[in-house]
Parts: C-alpha cells; structure tokens; sequence
C-alpha cells in the first residue's frame, strides 16, 4: 500500500482529532477538526453500528496516519515487538516513537512529522556525525542527533533556532538548544507517549 499523499486534515476529520501533520496550522482555529465536527463526506455521521473489528481497524489506521508508516512496515514494526520482552503494544508505541523522524520532530527540529520526515530524506540530520536519510532507521539509547554540518548555514536551520525555546521535550530525550545536538537518554514510557493511541487494538487487530 502507497504512503497517503491526499489531503491530511480530511484524515483528522475520519477519526475525530488533531495527528498535527500541519504544525502550527493545529493548534489555531483554522484546524479542520475545530471549525468541522463531522467526519468528511456528503452523508455526514453514519449511525450504522460499529463493529469491533473496525474499532480495531481504526485504531492501527490511526497510529499508521500519526506516525507516517507503511502498511508493510507497521507489520514489520509489530513483528519486532512481539518479539521483544513485556507488553506488544507498548513495544510497538516504543518502536515508532524511535523511529528516527519522530525523534527528529519530539526534538523540535520539525514542526510536524511530515516535515521532520522530509528533513530526514534530504539528509539534513546526522546519527553520530554520520548523515542518516532513513527515516524508519532506529534511534539507539545514547546516539546523538544533530544537524549536519552544511545544513546550518541554511534558512530552515535559523528558523529552528530561533523557536527552539518554546519547544517541550521529552524526558527520554536531551537537547543542547544552543547547538541543537540531541541525545537518546533511554527508551520512552507508555506515560512520555502522548499520542492518543489505544494499542490493545492494534494488538486485537492482529490477534485475529
């Protein structure tokens, strides 16, 4: 299955809340889901009863749209935590939130994950001072992230620098906001992830 190039909002509406694809555009009253409470489509809300299997089909979609994954690449990520020790819905929350574009944008060098993604892809970012243009690639505990070199004369760079401040980052994470050099502290909690995901689900989903 392709990535999704149509319009971003009309996915927030679907689902009923805010994935800030847009950025800043999310937290104004131009948002789509503020100035439209009903789902895209001429037929408005549909009363047709929801059936568990959807519930759960809706919820990997969702976590899919948040994070920017491929299908292929979901159930690879899923795979993976199922492997791992402990919970498998929280290992695959775990496992998106280091995928490096997200690490990227909870750093607050992107406004969005689109925007942290494509910043990835035209090897802006370096991995322990090697360029990485892989935005699956895996963020390890105690890998640094950083801007690369050439990339910091840039107007983008400054424009970063500049809003770097107001900026929250998470406690799994550090930022030197004069250098804009972040550091892989330790894997994240279910707690530090704030996306509104329920990964039991997603778990149910491929239980089936």
């Amino acid at each position: 299955m392709a990535r999704y190039t149509g319009p971003v909002c009309r996915i927030c509406r679907r689902h009923g809340e805010k994935m800030f694809h847009k950025g800043v555009k999310c937290f104004t009253p131009k948002c789509p889901v503020v100035k439209r409470h009903t789902p895209p489509g001429q037929h408005g809300v549909s009363r047709r009863k929801v059936s568990d299997y959807s519930m759960q089909l809706r919820e990997k979609q969702k976590a899919r749209y948040i994070y920017g994954v491929l299908e292929s690449q979901f159930r690879k990520h899923f795979a993976e935590a199922e492997r791992r020790p402990g919970l498998s819905g929280e290992n695959l929350l775990q496992i998106l939130e280091m995928r490096l574009d997200n690490v990227v944008y909870r750093l607050g060098f992107a406004e969005s994950r689109r925007q942290a993604r494509q910043f990835v892809r035209h090897g802006h970012i370096t991995v322990n001072g090697r360029v990485t243009n892989i935005p699956s690639y895996l963020v390890q505990v105690g890998q640094v992230i950083t801007w690369k070199e050439e990339s910091r004369k840039s107007p983008v760079y400054e424009a970063v620098l500049q809003n770097i401040a107001s900026k929250v980052i998470p406690g799994w994470l550090s930022l030197d906001q004069t250098t804009l050099t972040g550091e892989v502290l330790r894997a994240p909690s279910r707690e530090e992830i704030e996306a509104a995901i329920d990964e039991r689900l997603i778990v149910a989903y491929y239980a089936r």
